[in-house]
């Protein structure tokens, strides 16, 4: 039998909207089910207030407009652990936006704690083993299995202490505006709009020249067609390194196919004579209407430059390991290569550095600033 009620009605929604809306403090998680379907959904929200644990079923219920004002209301605290993903999701969804957020695992990096997962941090400090083997389940199955919903509960029941004893932490190590800023940036994240060629949004594609991209364009709109018709994630039709392949090599003949790492013989035997088809498509393209991969101005290599961003790493490096902190999460290398670019670097200098910090900016504008100085010594 299941323990943690299921909301599964508008007026069950909005009694429970009501509760959340008198809580300093609201604990917040979601499942989705990209893993197993073409269109990703969210399939269930996990919320926990005032030691209270609820389910809230998205499948069953016409609209979640009920925990908007909750979730907007920024007195609210809302606690979540690696919120980015599921404030897109929530955005993209439901058209929901979280105010007020408090992300635990934002929190833990920068108290300097090397392994980040929710399980991980509850092991450590709380001594609670969390299951995980239900992360990659399908949550579209209805009725849900009282061992799924055992599982989704816990994933909010412990944030708040977690929130708790970070929120401590930070304040001794005098971080915790770094977390505010963090989470202020994080409140507005949202998915990218999908637009133009499948192929130029593929990693690793850069690489290709024009009709090598022409050919992976027609193999990813065949797979996404083949991904909808099914209701299936386009990875689980064929992935995108064998994809690459083929783009790369352009096979003529199943022989040739034969071999790819991701294509087993099972495989290639159901889709391989779709490959070839995707192939001579992609080869009859003409040549006006090759995609191109979009590339900014070619940066010549400057030694100088190349001095300063030496610099500025090893000054990282060694105020990371001082501070007890990881270098990339303290400061990643693109902002310091566009420090060492602009020359010469003076302090009023920082607000001009796209994507730099505010807490960046004060704990160590002047310390960048110096060891720029030095370079020109």
């Amino acid at each position: 039998m299941n323990r943690t009620p299921i909301i599964t009605t508008s007026s069950e929604l909005r009694d429970f909207a009501s509760f959340l809306h008198d809580q300093p403090v609201v604990a917040v998680d979601l499942e989705a089910d990209s893993m197993h379907h073409y269109t990703e959904q969210v399939c269930l929200l996990q919320v926990t207030a005032a030691g209270q644990t609820r389910l809230i079923d998205p499948l069953a219920l016409d609209s979640l407009e009920p925990l908007r004002p909750v979730l907007a209301e920024r007195k609210i605290r809302k606690l979540f652990h690696a919120a980015d993903y599921d404030l897109r999701c929530l955005r993209r969804d439901f058209g929901l936006e979280v105010a007020g957020l408090f992300d635990s695992m934002v929190a833990a990096q920068f108290c300097g704690e090397e392994r980040i997962g929710l399980a991980d941090l509850l092991a450590r400090y709380f001594d609670i083993q969390l299951d995980k083997k239900y992360q990659r389940a399908d949550w579209t199955i209805r009725p849900l299995p009282a061992e799924m919903v055992a599982y989704a509960a816990c994933d909010t029941h412990y944030l708040e202490d977690l929130a708790d004893l970070f929120e401590q932490k930070l304040k001794e190590l005098e971080r915790l505006d770094w977390l505010e800023e963090e989470c202020l940036l994080l409140e507005q994240v949202a998915f990218d709009a999908n637009g133009g060629p499948m192929c130029l949004r593929l990693k690793g594609a850069g690489k290709l020249n024009g009709r090598q991209l022409a050919v992976l364009e027609e193999l990813l709109q065949w797979r996404d067609r083949t991904a909808r018709r099914r209701d299936v994630p386009p990875f689980k039709v064929v992935g995108n390194r064998p994809l690459l392949e083929i783009a790369t090599m352009a096979p003529r003949s199943l022989r040739a196919l034969d071999g790819i790492d991701g294509l087993p013989p099972r495989l290639l035997g159901r889709i391989g004579r779709d490959l070839l088809a995707c192939v001579e498509k992609g080869l009859a393209w003409p040549e006006s209407d090759l995609p191109a991969w979009p590339r900014g101005p070619r940066r010549q290599r400057d030694p100088e430059v190349d001095t300063r961003l030496d610099a500025l790493k090893q000054w990282r490096r060694k105020t990371a390991q001082r501070l007890g902190l990881d270098p990339g999460v303290m400061i990643n290398n693109g902002l310091l290569e566009a420090m060492a670019r602009l020359w010469p670097f003076r302090e009023a200098d920082l607000p001009r550095i796209e994507g730099l910090r505010n807490w960046q900016r004060r704990e160590f504008g002047q310390e960048i600033t110096q060891v720029l100085a030095r370079c020109s010594g």
